[in-house]
């Protein structure tokens, strides 16, 4: 059965969808079968693997509001075994469409149960907000991985977050687990970075990843030509940082 992961944290500009594409590309490159799922309305995950968003029939949003199967709106990508469900500028409507719904938390939790087991990995990147959509993502998620950016305000609003993890956990989602924190935008020349890794480790031991996302050139210029960082440039700090993660959450998952 795969493994439901959400990458998620209601801060804005901490590397989600960066991480989301890119640590899902390298799974697929170390022969993972992987669904990434774009449920950001800007759908930068989408199109930064090569998506035509005004082109999409079938989102998301659809899959969402009316239903349709996740399978009719499953796309590739240029990774082989990565496939991807894109988003749409028409999910910023649906937290008011989903407000009536019945089951309106675990609408995405039904799409995921009929082809999860056609993956390793399913791959959510989340929206940087708490609202309904994210909840659905949390609902359906099996772990959670949190990015931090290494930066002074880093931990701001991490509470906010984890406190949303513990009510989810309680009330929708027994098994939802933190699958880790990862520092992402990591600057080894400045002392502050190194400071919010050693607070990160102080606080949440074990949870917070070995593995650092380093500020790289190469990583912000893929996107703009559809490519993963380990298509456009597999030599670059980004590809390997973004490698190693992949590796260490194989390795974390085959341990548990």
């Amino acid at each position: 059965m795969g493994k439901i992961i959400a990458i998620a944290n209601q801060k804005g500009g901490v590397g989600k969808t960066t991480t989301s594409m890119n640590l899902a590309a390298s799974l697929a490159l170390l022969d993972k079968k992987v669904l990434l799922v774009d449920a950001d309305p800007q759908a930068n995950a989408s199109s930064g693997l090569g998506v035509d968003v005004r082109s999409v029939k079938c989102s998301i949003y659809e899959c969402l509001i009316n239903q349709d199967s996740i399978s009719d709106a499953v796309c590739d990508s240029p990774v082989p075994g990565l496939s991807i469900v894109p988003s749409h500028i028409n999910l910023v409507g649906a937290e008011l469409e989903l407000l009536n719904m019945p089951q309106r938390e675990r609408r995405m939790e039904a799409l995921f149960a009929p082809v999860r087991n056609d993956y390793d990995y399913i791959i959510i990147d989340c929206s940087p907000s708490l609202g309904l959509i994210t909840v659905n993502a949390l609902t359906a998620a099996d772990s959670v991985i949190i990015p931090v950016q290494a930066e002074y305000f880093a931990l701001e609003g991490i509470s906010k977050l984890l406190n949303t993890i513990k009510i989810i956990k309680a009330k929708l989602n027994t098994r939802l687990e933190i699958e880790g924190f990862l520092l992402t935008m990591y600057d080894a020349r400045l002392r502050l970075a190194n400071q919010i890794y050693e607070e990160l480790k102080g606080h949440f031991g074990r949870m917070v990843f070995d593995t650092v996302i380093q500020r790289n050139i190469r990583l912000s210029e893929a996107p703009s030509h559809g490519l993963p960082v380990a298509l456009y440039d597999s030599e670059s700090r980004g590809s390997i940082n973004h490698m190693q993660l992949a590796k260490e959450l194989i390795k974390r998952n085959n341990q548990k």
